[in-house]
């Protein structure tokens, strides 16, 4: 059976919105406003630049080797952002596939010191020509030199390592050291990384980085703790921006390979478990398998968009199961599943009606999607949508499936009232596109698809005065644009109740009020009985829904 990119088709009125996939994210060209990010989000986006070059017309070179790849990545540095790569990286390792492919993977070093995290892959077919090249470069270090001299031994380094995790006397095997640049907090520290592993009532897999001129321990994180065969155990992994992310994993043991880990939770009560499965680039659904990996760390390149999946899905799931008492999306512990690396390129996110998936990005607009805490809780609001309410998925009632998806998404992810701020590339944010949609300034953000653009001011709207109508063929009659409006009367009323209570009465309308085909006026008329019923008639929470909404013009 093959998966299908499926677009938004015509619906008729007996066509619900648990029946079609709920695309949320599509690929905008540009935004109206730069919005400026803080200076150290800056640097750690300059510490890990994702990029993905695919060639139109495949380079060819006699033999697919290093050699041949740094010569293809020297001359074409405007393409990859890597600048004097045959200075900068060092080869790692050659592998050839079954498809005839060649894959050749350097590190990234500096003064001959790899850098943590930073790996370059180039890409030939079987015809010894680069197709693609992918990887992460640490653009810091091209503007900031890094002093790669060392003040203390691999000794001395393994034992600090040892004191910072209380290592017993008797370990598993002999740590191992490996002198890094290690991009963390702001800076670039030149460290060892020292792997520690031992057994015991709390085995540990620890892998503690420690400064090269100082002896201070810099970071840690332990790859497993808490082993049990057959249950779930904790596990460590590095999401797609490095950020240390702890997992519920369970370990299995497959005949002929040894014990193996997967993102499978089965940790939490009456519910039938959180699992991560890897779709492998393609739309092939019999490829797909659940995510596997050798340890208990999962800190791979290729691993980081299931480790912000499997993350971010059981932070969703901890929200609506302590803020709403609803168990899975279903409210009655149905298995969570996510599927990541959907498709080559893909430029989107969404709910089929039964899972989660998660394109990669093309590395230009997105990087993988999900990255994004806010776009995780937006799908998985889907799911709790199509068990509840089930909002039809076109004009005002699948705009109203939108918002509330976005509502909750900020709810979850509550830094902010934007919409895909984790998941933009760093071109996209170059050319001023810096999140998707804008909850408390909806103006702000450009309506970029020319299609539905051409329907309105060309910004999303914030007020019924600006209203995009569409036809059922263009962005379903809307649904992805005048959800803003919508949006921002959320907003409102969440500034004069707070998070808390706007979660409150919007999960009450969401799975007591709204039906199928409710329009905006419905909308408004269930989220004030929702204030009633949770605050009282005449309440100030009254009040405060009817002026938000007073304030976009629905009544």
């Amino acid at each position: 059976m093959k998966k299908k990119l499926l677009a938004p088709v015509l619906l008729s009125s007996a066509i619900l919105a648990g029946s079609i996939p709920v695309n949320v994210f599509a690929q905008p060209a540009d935004s109206a406003k730069v919005h400026h990010l803080e200076a150290s989000h800056e640097w750690n986006e300059k510490a890990y630049v994702p990029f993905f070059v695919k060639e139109r017309f495949a380079e060819k070179f006699s033999s697919s080797s290093p050699s041949n790849a740094l010569a293809y990545l020297k001359k074409h540095q405007d393409k990859t952002g890597i600048k004097n790569p045959d200075k900068n990286l060092k080869v790692k390792d050659v592998q050839k596939d079954d498809l005839g492919m060649t894959h050749v993977r350097f590190n990234q070093i500096i003064n001959g010191v790899a850098v943590e995290g930073s790996e370059v892959i180039v890409h030939y077919n079987e015809n010894n020509e680069v197709v693609t090249v992918n990887g992460r470069v640490n653009q810091v270090i091209a503007d900031d030199a890094v002093n790669t001299a060392v003040s203390l031994s691999s000794d001395s380094a393994i034992k600090e390592a040892l004191s910072a995790v209380s290592a017993p006397p008797e370990l598993t095997y002999e740590p191992v050291s490996e002198l890094v640049v290690y991009p963390f907090e702001g800076k670039n520290h030149t460290a060892y990384k020292v792997n520690v592993n031992f057994m015991g009532e709390e085995p540990g897999n620890w892998f503690v980085f420690v400064d090269a001129k100082t002896g201070n321990v810099i970071d840690k994180y332990n790859g497993i703790m808490h082993a049990e065969e057959n249950k779930t155990q904790i596990g460590f992994g590095k999401g797609v921006h490095g950020d240390h992310r702890e997992l519920h994993i369970t370990r299995a043991k497959e005949e002929g390979s040894g014990t193996k880990f997967a993102l499978a939770d089965y940790s939490h009560e009456n519910l039938d478990g959180i699992f991560t499965f890897d779709s492998k680039n393609d739309w092939d659904s019999n490829n797909d398998a659940l995510y596997v990996g050798n340890s208990a760390a999962f800190i791979g390149d290729y691993d980081r968009a299931a480790v912000d999946a499997h993350y971010n899905s059981e932070r969703v799931y901890d929200y609506f199961l302590n803020e709403h008492g609803r168990n899975s999306l279903d409210g009655e512990g149905m298995a969570i599943n996510s599927y990541v690396h959907m498709g080559t390129d893909y430029n989107n996110a969404f709910w089929n009606g039964r899972y989660m998936a998660y394109g990669d990005g093309d590395g230009e607009f997105f990087i993988s999607l999900s990255a994004g805490l806010d776009v995780a809780a937006h799908e998985m609001t889907h799911g709790v949508i199509t068990h509840t309410a089930n909002l039809a998925y076109r004009n005002q009632s699948g705009a109203l499936n939108e918002s509330f998806a976005d509502v909750f998404g900020v709810l979850v992810d509550d830094g902010d009232w934007e919409m895909g701020e984790d998941i933009m590339a760093p071109a996209a944010k170059a050319d001023g596109v810096t999140r998707l949609r804008s909850l408390s300034d909806p103006n702000s953000v450009a309506v970029s698809n020319p299609q539905r653009a051409a329907y309105g001011s060309g910004v999303y709207p914030a007020h019924m005065d600006e209203y995009y109508n569409m036809p059922l063929n263009v962005d379903n009659g809307g649904v992805h644009v005048n959800s803003s409006i919508t949006n921002h009367a959320a907003y409102l009323i969440g500034q004069e109740l707070g998070r808390e209570k706007l979660g409150k009465i919007y999960y009450r309308a969401l799975t007591v009020y709204l039906t199928s085909n409710s329009d905006f006026s419905d909308a408004r008329q269930a989220i004030v009985q929702s204030a009633i019923d949770l605050y009282g008639e005449g309440s100030g929470e009254e009040a405060a829904v009817k002026a938000g909404f007073d304030a976009v013009g629905i009544y």
